[in-house]
């Protein structure tokens, strides 16, 4: 690649990155989730006139993009509601997928001229999954009861998983012609126990390096940063599910971060990863959009009309089959509360039919399509690759628009009451503050009493926890004892906060807001002091 042919691409994405702010600024103007506009907005600009083709590398989805989309959405996920809704999750992220695949192979084998039910399964395989990153954008706008946002974000977060592996073993079927099901299912749940495996011993590794090497604030932000792409690499390495080597890893790094990072590596790490986060997000909607004039050039055997009918239709069977699917799975929920415990005995319809809606399909889906080879083991071209491609991008492009539009309408609709809600958010997290204030006037009246007299410092310290004030003054000034009590008691706080976060049913939301407040404060002593011994 030449000099100009680099420095022409490099301005090309400036501008593209350019666009995606516009975009995001103008969804969050009219209050519309930003993937929706993104791809749109790709969409139109890729209809103009003399802008070069710009293709999406499948590798470089799965193994650039995927692993920290992965790992920032495992880390922000509470693992308390991930493990109380463990059943309807993960029979959504495996058992549904399986059975939307199913119906997809049936019905486009009969459809679609000259499609067999292996062609037939590697499409399902790869429009199965929702988008984690679509709903979440999604539900940002709307107000919605806190276990139907952790069953929808833990559902996609894990459903990549299943659905690669089935498009994985579907295109085996198509390039061999050879499938044998005891094999099949057999190499499903060793891909699935592995690739948990491997992210959990990755993570505990990476856990050892934080925990036990003198890191800084930087080594310690490129340390999770690097964590995503080794997790999914070596799981990929030995066959295994990089999603969820990456899931299951990210996952046991952010349970226990408080253990092992510094509050400047939380707060600067933060930043970062939100940053990292916009950005990639942004780019991988852009690009579904831009992808379109690829999309569509080789489709001259089909014919687009022909295509756009079929895409629509298997869109419209995706939508019916997951409602379906969620109203079963409530009403089998109320028949098996009989005999065994459930997290709700008596979902009702209310629910299941929201999380039923809310099945935007997004990147995932288009990069597993684009890696279908362009050729088979035996040199022929892989047959129907353009319009599985096309029929891809239809149920993207109207799984976000037309769902993505009309979900914040249908909750609307339907007005769910929160069946979590005994007390207001604000009262909640009162309670856990005057928790932390009780133990903390406790916890230095034991340990400091004989200091408490004669330091003014922590009189100061006593009397706005007390109060519930901040603990920013200008008078506090005897830094030499002063500064180790009160980060003995940060320290104490940490603790404390986390017993409660495991001993009660509070929302893991309030429990990170008084985790920053505590790294905060701690932050503030660095900069009053500015003592490095203090780290």
């Amino acid at each position: 690649m030449s000099q100009d042919s680099i420095l022409h691409n490099f301005i090309l994405y400036i501008g593209i990155i350019f666009l995606i702010m516009f975009l995001v600024m103008l969804a969050n103007k009219i209050k519309v989730a930003y993937p929706i506009v993104l791809v749109i907005g790709g969409l139109l600009v890729s209809l103009v006139p003399g802008l070069p083709e710009i293709t999406i590398d499948p590798e470089m989805i799965f193994v650039v993009f995927l692993p920290p989309l992965l790992f920032e959405a495992a880390w922000y996920t509470s693992w308390k509601e991930l493990w109380k809704w463990r059943r309807v999750v993960g029979s959504f992220a495996f058992l549904i997928v399986i059975v939307t695949s199913f119906v997809v192979a049936v019905v486009s084998s009969q459809l679609i001229p000259g499609f067999t039910l292996a062609l037939g399964f590697l499409l399902g395989g790869i429009i199965s999954p929702p988008d984690a990153v679509s709903a979440t954008s999604v539900l940002k706008y709307v107000k919605i009861p806190k276990r139907l946002s952790s069953i929808i974000e833990g559902e996609s977060l894990l459903n990549d998983a299943s659905s690669l592996i089935i498009f994985r073993f579907a295109l085996i079927t198509v390039t061999t012609g050879r499938f044998v099901f005891r094999d099949a299912a057999l190499n499903f749940f060793v891909v699935i126990f592995l690739g948990i495996l491997v992210g959990i011993l990755i993570g505990y590794i990476f856990y050892m390096i934080h925990r036990w090497t003198p890191t800084t604030t930087n080594i310690d932000i490129v340390l999770t940063l690097t964590a995503p792409y080794v997790m999914y690499i070596v799981a990929e390495h030995f066959k295994a599910s990089g999603v969820l080597a990456v899931v299951s890893g990210g996952l046991f790094l952010s349970t226990r971060n408080y253990l092992f990072l510094s509050h400047r590596s939380r707060l600067s790490g933060s930043n970062v990863w939100s940053t990292l986060g916009f950005v990639l997000n942004g780019l991988v909607f852009m690009l579904i959009g831009l992808e379109l004039p690829y999309i569509t050039k080789n489709l001259e055997s089909e014919g687009i009309a022909t295509a756009i009918w079929y895409g629509v239709l298997i869109t419209a069977l995706l939508m019916v089959t997951r409602i379906i699917c969620t109203m079963t799975a409530s009403v089998f929920t109320v028949f098996i509360s009989r005999y065994i415990s459930t997290a709700d005995s008596n979902p009702g319809w209310k629910g299941p039919l929201i999380f039923g809606w809310a099945g935007m399909r997004g990147v995932v889906s288009l990069a597993a399509a684009l890696s279908i080879p362009v050729y088979s083991s035996h040199g022929v071209p892989f047959p129907h690759r353009n319009l599985i491609l096309f029929i891809t991008f239809v149920v993207i492009l109207l799984t976000l628009v037309v769902q993505g539009l009309t979900l914040p309408v249908l909750i609307k609709w339907v007005n769910m009451e929160d069946p979590d809600k005994k007390q207001p958010l604000a009262k909640n997290e009162e309670i856990i503050r005057k928790k932390i204030a009780d133990k903390s006037l406790k916890y230095l009246e034991e340990k400091y009493s004989d200091r408490l007299k004669s330091n003014s410092s922590l009189q100061q310290l006593l009397v706005k926890i007390a109060n519930d004030q901040s603990s920013d003054e200008d008078g506090i000034r005897e830094k030499d004892f002063f500064a180790d009590v009160y980060l003995d008691l940060l320290e104490q706080q940490r603790t404390w906060l986390a017993g409660i976060d495991k001993a009660s049913d509070v929302d893991d939301e309030i429990i990170r807001r008084h985790q920053a407040i505590i790294d905060l404060e701690e932050e503030k002593m660095f900069v009053r002091f500015k003592n490095a011994d203090l780290r």
